[in-house]
């Protein structure tokens, strides 16, 4: 009998469990509640078209014992490593039990023995700190990854052979995907079902758990940075002044010249107080405005484009589809006023 248990009902037979995506969710001392959690809550609310459970997840210890919370309870999991070795997926939440992985320790014996009996080709994903358990077991190794922003210093020394990017809330690898700290768990959860069932799907889970089903930006946004002196120049007025500029030419140096800063010192306050470069920023904000064009109005893409300042219609596909995997006129349709109501608010939401 499977160990896996999902939200569906009595009523449903082995052979539609038997087509669900199996996700362990393994639980080690020291785990998060929150993001021990977020598996269960977001993967448990992926529905079909006719209501069905899309997954099936099981919270598994590696001896099949309770552990004990960073909470300070118990938490009594419903499976033990057999459901690592049954599983489509495996995720690894964060664990505060282990610090000598934050010094390129090994695993413990029994962790690094529930690790191995996992099947090669499973989709392996951690959540926040939980990259270290994959770290510690040679799995991130020449990959790109994440973690918590205020770990990354931490996380290289101990790892130097992972590629850390914790400007990003996560990294899709493949078969190997890692998130940023805490809710960025969340985000990457909703990413795994957009990329195994479609943005409809992903975009009523997020409604479920009344959550954004994407989030713009990265971790950037959320790092600690110095305060600027309040004596020295800053690029408040600026930014304000190239946003009812958005529609022309905006270099670097126009936006220094403005400010009236050496490029070099324009670019070194802009990242210090924005958390991005200028060009960086720019696009995004460019992207915006794309986006309420696109929603608001009918004008076509080329001069939606053109407004927005990205130039052509195929400059702004390249830029929707890198940064939200979607076209403008895709967009338009999801979101535009001419949608259907329904399908405006699933999409939003």
């Amino acid at each position: 009998m499977s160990t896996f248990r999902g939200p569906a009902g009595p009523d449903e037979g082995a052979e539609q469990r038997s087509r669900r995506h199996r996700i362990a969710v393994l639980a080690l001392p020291g785990v998060p509640p929150f993001e021990l959690g977020i598996p269960s809550r977001v993967f448990g609310s992926a529905i079909d078209a006719e209501g069905r459970a899309l997954y099936e997840i099981a919270v598994c210890t590696v001896d099949g014992g309770p552990v004990l919370s960073d909470a300070g309870f118990t938490v009594q999991p419903a499976a033990g490593p057999e459901a690592l070795t049954e599983a489509d997926t495996v995720i690894l939440p964060p664990t505060h039990a282990m610090p000598e992985l934050g010094r390129g320790g090994p695993l413990p014996p029994e962790v690094a023995a529930a690790i191995a009996g996992i099947r090669p080709g499973t989709r392996l994903v951690s959540i926040c700190s939980g990259s270290y358990v994959l770290a510690a077991a040679g799995l991130l190794d020449g990959r790109p990854a994440t973690t918590h922003w205020n770990l990354a210093p931490e996380f290289r020394r101990a790892y130097p052979r992972v590629k850390v990017d914790e400007e990003v809330l996560f990294v899709d690898d493949g078969d190997v995907l890692t998130s940023a700290g805490v809710a960025a768990g969340v985000d990457l959860c909703l990413h795994m079902i957009r990329r195994d069932h479609g943005a409809a799907v992903a975009n009523r889970a997020a409604r479920i758990c009344v959550v954004p089903p994407w989030r713009d930006g990265g971790q950037a946004q959320f790092i600690d940075r110095p305060v600027p002196e309040p004596t020295l120049a800053s690029t408040t007025a600026t930014r304000a002044w190239a946003l009812e500029h958005l529609a022309e030419p905006l270099t670097l140096a126009r936006l220094a010249e403005h400010a009236r800063m050496s490029l070099r010192s324009f670019t070194r306050r802009f990242r210090d107080e924005v958390g991005m470069t200028p060009v960086q920023w720019l696009t995004a904000q460019r992207l915006e405005l794309a986006k309420q064009l696109l929603e608001t109005t009918d004008l076509p893409i080329d001069l939606v484009a053109h407004r927005a300042g990205l130039g052509s219609g195929n400059s702004l596909r390249v830029h929707m589809r890198t940064a939200f995997g979607i076209s403008p006129a895709a967009y338009r349709r999801a979101f535009g006023t001419g949608a259907p109501a329904g399908r405006r608010e699933e999409a939003r939401v």
